[in-house]
């Protein structure tokens, strides 16, 4: 098993969607992260910041969960980072209603000492940056540095993004994003040209259907599983990305056919995020869930065909 570094958000936030709305609940990008790597029992620390307005239940859901929060520095006299959006009735698109960073416009990541020498990196969706400055800290260089980032960024701080990039092996971004990064529609043609970039491995997620992964002339398709509802896609992203990184954590293997199921783990995960509001699902989430729904997977995606 491989010590996991997570760096990201953790936060409050108000979703609306078709199916209801909620008040200021838990969220943020390491939380989700944090969450679905815990399924796999890893030896993780998650890297973030919140205010004194922040409830140690919620800091206590992530260490019973055997994630280290000694990183996550508490600003007493600060707000913790609050995001508010309202989900369109497709579920795909959204409107961004409030956005305070509060004490994260601030935010200097300190790794803790014993987590420096990690193999593996989850770089959470934040300001490039931060997410230098965590690889930065790091001892050695990474067996694996996955990150995850957005169109913002892209928007904001486009070199510093492309500074990152060239020094990480996993980029996990939407469709959306992809094309945006590199100008092309084709997102075979975009996968090759972010390669370029820097990262071995190019994940594209493309929400309800499925994530792509690239690795030089090879491609591997995941599809997302097919539900009969879903109530809040917030987080599914970052839970994605945690269950892939989580998996790779405790089976200490980063070769493509690994990452392949990495894949598989992070899509079965997400799966499960989306069916309540907020981080609702994935604290409640059992293991024997998890292995039912990976059998689902299976039996979605296996055939036998007589080639003539």
């Amino acid at each position: 098993m491989s010590k996991l570094v997570i760096v990201g958000t953790v936060a409050f936030d108000a979703i609306e969607t078709p199916f209801g709305k909620t008040d200021k609940i838990l969220g943020g990008a390491a939380t989700y992260i944090g969450l679905a790597a815990s399924q796999f029992n890893v030896d993780a620390a998650a890297v973030s910041v919140v205010g004194g307005d922040f409830p140690q239940e919620y800091l206590n859901l992530l260490s019973e969960r055997n994630v280290d929060i000694s990183g996550v520095e508490i600003v007493k006299e600060g707000k913790t980072f609050f995001w508010s959006g309202k989900y369109h009735n497709d579920m795909n698109t959204r409107d961004t209603l409030a956005t305070e960073l509060n004490v994260l416009a601030d935010f200097q990541p300190v790794v803790p000492t014993n987590y420096r020498d990690a193999k593996i990196v989850m770089l959470g969706n934040l300001h490039p940056l931060v997410q230098l400055s965590v690889l930065e800290q790091m001892e050695n260089k990474p067996e694996l540095v996955i990150l995850d980032t957005m169109n913002f960024w892209m928007d904001c701080a486009l070199d510093d993004l492309l500074n990152v990039i060239k020094k990480v092996d996993v980029i996990t971004i939407n469709d959306e994003e992809a094309r945006q990064l590199t100008g092309e529609y084709s997102l075979v043609v975009a996968a090759r040209k972010i390669h370029d970039m820097g990262p071995k491995y190019v994940v594209i997620k493309k929400g309800e259907h499925g994530a792509l992964l690239f690795h030089n002339d090879k491609v591997f398709y995941a599809p997302a599983l097919p539900l009969e509802e879903v109530f809040d896609p917030t987080g599914a992203g970052d839970t994605f990305a945690g269950g892939f990184a989580g998996y790779l954590a405790k089976s200490d293997d980063v070769s493509f056919d690994n990452i392949k199921n990495a894949v598989i783990y992070g899509s079965t995960l997400a799966s499960f995020c989306v069916e309540k509001f907020g981080t609702e699902r994935m604290v409640n989430l059992k293991s024997n869930e998890v292995h039912q729904r990976l059998q689902q997977f299976k039996s979605l995606t296996q055939f036998d065909i007589e080639l003539t």
